[in-house]
């Protein structure tokens, strides 16, 4: 989720370092990372409201493992991830027409695929170059524009539909061209994050927002499944555009979210863009944030060796009902990791916590890898979703935390990439150890690699395991 304010916040939390050698490693100099915030705050947040809540630290019971909803107080925050519970699962309605419409009219699977490649180029080059854009303009009225170019192509898919066009050319251009709005969009959303609510909220956020992200994955495609008999393909379209205007209808109402420090004088080009780069390399505990999720995601996302596993080891349970538990069970997973997260808001070492959860997610990949049973392996699945619903929670808080705003949207452009690649890049590699090794072997082995390439890289880079707030 992603919104930005400009009135009033209190000054959040910054990051400490632990010791002088902290610094050494690449950690972000926080007396410019305080000040910056100061001045993000004083050039404008969210409200009175906005104060941190004391009753925050003394959260007893089970109201300690439940959700932290604090940041659901900020007026601002709670219009946008309202109106994202909504968009979340409108989202999903089209990533599920659109290739069904394609493997309708062709019935090829290869072409699914190539739909999937044209959607992700410019979705890249455009999350690129969108981080940069977030940098330099009001990110409120970025969001307004990216937002109705999302909405517009959806009633283009909608009109394309309903017309009967039977095109595969143009539902990949319209593809192409909505994955460049999202690119563009994404960064500005998250980079605003942290001008909604104070530092010590930030993990909650992040939960609250990712939880509903991982819902909307749940529950869209089953929704879709439902309605296609119902009311047909088309329609699925035009509610995901319909979802698309309460999103509108949020950002329209949050106040602008200028550049700070006389950012818009710049210009959001290849320059810029660089300069994002070496910003991370530069700063450790940014670059090591995101080796963790290249690590978690391309070793050990087995998604592509799901149908073969379905069909080979747990063909005994009905291969359909093998395939829908394995493709659901991490983001169920993720779910429950994020309705019982209240412990994140109190973890102040962030770092730590990005090594454990990926280290766990790898350990149970591992255990999915060696399951005979199906039930055992869902387990592992479930398991591994948690881990990752921790993993993403922290290192999109250190995303916000520890760089300067107007660092932010370049931060979050890159992340975008990241994790939409790295999936891609598993479904490669998967596939051909998965053909070469077998699939359990495949899938075991890439666990295991996770586990000893995060434990390499935390003991050899102390910058992220040293990182708090």
């Amino acid at each position: 989720m992603d919104t930005s304010e400009s009135s009033s916040a209190p000054e959040a939390d910054t990051p400490e370092a632990d010791t002088p050698e902290a610094d050494a490693e690449g950690k972000v100099d926080t007396e410019t990372k305080a000040d910056t915030e100061g001045k993000a705050n004083a050039g404008g947040a969210a409200d009175s409201e906005s104060a941190p809540d004391p009753r925050g630290e003394a959260r007893r019971g089970w109201r300690g493992w439940a959700m932290d909803t604090r940041p659901l107080r900020r007026p601002a925050y709670r219009r946008l991830w309202s109106s994202t519970i909504v968009t979340a699962v409108g989202s999903q309605l089209t990533a599920v027409a659109v290739p069904k419409q394609i493997y309708d009219l062709t019935g090829s699977s290869a072409w699914v695929g190539y739909a999937s490649l044209a959607g992700l180029l410019p979705m890249v080059v455009f999350a690129l170059w969108g981080g940069a854009v977030a940098d330099t303009m009001d990110r409120r009225r970025l969001l307004l524009i990216t937002n109705t170019g999302i909405a517009v192509t959806s009633v283009l898919f909608w009109v394309q539909a309903a017309a009967g066009l039977d095109s595969v050319g143009v539902l990949m251009v319209l593809l192409a061209a909505q994955q460049a709005f999202f690119g563009l969009n994404a960064p500005a959303r998250t980079a605003s994050i942290a001008r909604l609510v104070p530092a010590g909220e930030l993990a909650a956020a992040n939960a609250l927002g990712s939880t509903v992200m991982q819902t909307g994955l749940v529950a869209g495609p089953l929704l879709a499944g439902a309605l296609i008999p119902v009311i047909g393909l088309p329609e699925l379209y035009l509610l995901d555009a319909l979802a698309l205007c309460v999103t509108l209808w949020a950002v329209a109402r949050l106040p602008a979210l200028p550049p700070l420090d006389g950012a818009a004088a710049r210009r959001a080009g290849l320059r810029e863009i660089l300069a994002g780069f070496r910003y991370i390399a530069r700063h450790k505990v940014l670059l090591l944030s995101f080796l963790a999720d290249v690590v978690a995601m391309v070793l050990g996302m087995p998604r592509a060796l799901f149908p073969q596993l379905a069909t080979e080891t747990y063909a005994p349970y009905g291969e359909g009902l093998a395939l829908g538990l394995l493709f659901a069970a991490i983001p169920i997973g993720a779910v429950l990791g994020g309705l019982f997260s209240g412990t994140f808001s109190r973890a102040r070492r962030h770092g730590w916590m990005v090594i454990g959860a990926v280290v766990a997610w790898g350990a149970a990949i591992a255990g999915f890898g060696l399951s005979d049973s199906l039930w055992l392996a869902v387990v592992f699945l479930a398991a591994a979703g948690v881990a990752d619903m921790v993993s993403m929670v922290f290192r999109g808080a250190i995303l916000l935390s520890a760089a300067t705003d107007e660092m932010r949207g370049r931060m979050q452009g890159v992340f975008t990439v990241v994790v939409a690649g790295g999936p891609r890049l598993a479904d490669v590699l998967h596939g051909t150890a998965g053909a070469a090794f077998g699939p359990r072997a495949a899938v075991a082995g890439g666990g295991l690699l996770v586990v000893a390439v995060m434990l390499g890289l935390a003991a050899a880079v102390p910058a992220l395991r040293r990182y708090r707030i």
